[in-house]
Order: structure tokens, then C-alpha cells, then sequence
């Protein structure tokens, strides 16, 4: 299967090149087993042996986002509890066989959620809203220790909207997608037309879609990559709901018990970082780019869906 190149600037990777960093960095873990486990749009990830997970960034500035996920996810764990996150165990450093930095992590045995490994689809919901309550409670670091923590999803939706027409734009260029544009369009306009938030600042995980959350023996058990990890407004962290099934999204609903105007913001996140995956991913990553048009396919189809207003 021919690899996927997703980025300009990408650094290409595989098993070998993972035991040529171990070789030079840590050898005592370069005769283990080395098994490809799957590929995001930010990193490569390999199994080493039973219990170690290598994940290997794909540009320069996804190594980044490693080296603020290493720095913050220890204080994360006891937050977040009985759900695992990822617990780094070394810092990689630039290599001859790699030029960036990479990380590995304890394995978490676990699947993403899906028909074959959820048993409640309900109870996936409101954990996963106890989760995000747990996280956005946590103490944030001091205004001068949030170097990196300003990731766009935690700004105002405004800051957004031209990038935003832009790739609605693209979409309706490319003949819809069978997509109802002009509504999503307007779910969008919905939410950028309100007032700014004025709540404070919280801890963000910035990504929480399903291939970012691991379920075990029927449930939610862990919540992965954070290389998303920023400090700002909640809106955006509720919109990756929209991925999960309808049984799921209502219960998640029910218990974040958002505000009205925080709802209407999290769905037109919803709409923008979809829209925005849609035709960036097309042909670089068709699965994803059907991810991206599913989310888009359950908003027209259920726009007022978990609307406080409504219920």
C-alpha cells in the first residue's frame, strides 16, 4: 500500500527509520518488534513491542505540537481519571536516519469507537462529556507559561470566517458534494453573528473526534493525542460530537448541558473544520475526507439536534 503524503514538507517515515532512532537513542528497545499502527494527519505511529507506542511527526511543526504534548500531558493523567492519556516514557530527538523530534509513549490497549466496540453508545456520550467538564475545570498554567497554547480552535469564530467562505467556496466549485451548502452556510453565519464568548479561558483538547478516543470491554477508556492541547474559549471542543452516532451526540448533549449561544458556536465549529478537511483532503486522504463529509451530512440533517433552546 503506497503511503500517504498528506503535507508539503513532509518527512517520510517508517519501521526502519524507528530502528535507526532506536539504535542511536535507545538500544535497549531496538531488537523489539516494530509494527506500523496507523497514520493521522499530524504524526505516523508504530507499535514497539508490547507495551511502547513510537509516534513520529510528519512536518516540522507537528514536531511541535509533540513537544508541548510531552511537557503538559503528566498533569493531564490524575485530571482525567479512571480515563487513560498517553504517558510519555522518552523525548526522541533529531536522528541521521529523522530530522524531527519524536516521542514515545506506554501503549494503551484499546479501539476506536465504533459498531464493533461500543456496547452503549449513550453512556460513550456522557462519559465523554465528564471528560471535557474534567478537562476545562483543570487549573490552567499561568498567562506567561502558555507559549504554544493558542491553538485558532480556542479563538473567536470571527477570526475565522474568511478561510472559512473560502472553502465553502471550494466545495460549491466542485459541484456540492451533495451537500446542502446554503444551510451549512448558514449554521455557520448562525454562529459567527453572535457575540463573542465571554466566559474564561479553559484547557482544551482541541481534537476530541472519535479516532482520538480509545473504548475497552464496551466503553470509553482513553482519550489520545493532544498534540491539539491549547488554553481558550470551550466552543470548538464540542464540535467533534457530531462524528459519533445520534445516540451518542444526545446524550452528550444532555449532559454538557451547554448555554444556548455555546451550542450554536459548537456547531458552527463543527461546520468550519469540516468544510475546511473536505476539500484539503479529497485526494490526500479520502478516508478522512468522507470523515469530513459525514460530519457535514449529520448537520444538514440535524441542525437544531441538542439545541438548548429546543429541548
Amino acid at each position: 500500500m503506497t503511503e500517504l503524503i498528506l503535507h508539503e514538507g513532509e518527512i517520510p517515515a517508517d519501521a526502519a527509520t524507528v530502528r535507526a532512532l532506536l539504535r542511536e537513542q535507545r538500544p535497549e528497545w531496538a531488537g523489539l518488534p516494530v509494527v506500523a499502527a496507523g497514520a493521522g494527519t499530524d504524526n505516523r505511529m508504530f507499535r514497539l513491542g508490547d507495551g511502547l507506542l513510537v509516534r513520529l511527526p510528519r512536518t516540522a511543526e507537528h514536531a511541535g505540537a509533540l513537544r508541548k504534548e510531552r511537557h503538559w500531558l503528566p498533569g493531564m493523567a490524575a485530571r482525567l481519571a479512571p480515563l487513560r492519556v498517553p504517558e510519555p516514557v522518552h523525548a526522541g530527538v533529531p536522528g541521521a536516519a529523522f530530522p524531527l523530534d519524536w516521542s514515545v509513549y506506554r501503549w494503551i490497549e484499546g479501539a476506536p469507537p465504533g459498531p464493533g466496540t461500543v456496547s452503549d453508545w449513550a453512556a460513550l456520550g456522557t462519559a465523554l462529556a465528564g471528560a471535557v467538564r474534567a478537562l476545562h475545570a483543570a487549573p490552567l498554567p499561568a498567562a506567561g507559561e502558555r507559549a504554544g497554547l493558542d491553538g485558532y480552535r480556542g479563538r473567536e469564530l470571527g477570526l475565522c470566517d474568511g478561510w472559512v467562505g473560502q472553502r465553502l467556496a471550494e466545495l460549491r466549485a466542485s459541484g456540492g458534494d451533495g451537500l446542502d451548502l446554503p444551510l451549512l452556510a448558514g449554521l455557520w453565519r448562525a454562529g459567527v453573528e453572535l457575540p463573542a464568548p465571554s466566559g474564561p479561558p479553559v484547557w482544551l483538547h482541541g481534537d476530541l473526534k472519535p479516532s482520538n478516543l480509545l473504548v475497552r470491554d464496551g466503553a470509553l477508556h482513553a482519550v489520545i493525542d493532544f498534540g491539539g492541547l491549547a488554553v481558550g474559549f470551550p466552543d470548538a471542543e464540542h464540535a467533534p460530537v457530531w462524528d459519533l452516532p445520534a445516540t451518542a451526540r444526545r446524550a452528550y448533549w444532555r449532559a454538557a448541558a451547554l448555554p444556548r449561544e455555546t451550542w450554536l458556536r459548537a456547531r458552527a465549529w463543527a461546520v468550519a473544520v469540516a468544510a475546511a478537511g473536505l476539500p484539503y483532503y479529497r485526494e490526500r486522504d479520502p478516508a478522512f475526507a468522507a470523515e469530513c463529509r459525514a460530519r457535514l451530512t449529520a448537520l444538514q440533517q440535524h441542525p437544531e439536534e441538542g439545541d438548548p433552546g429546543r429541548s
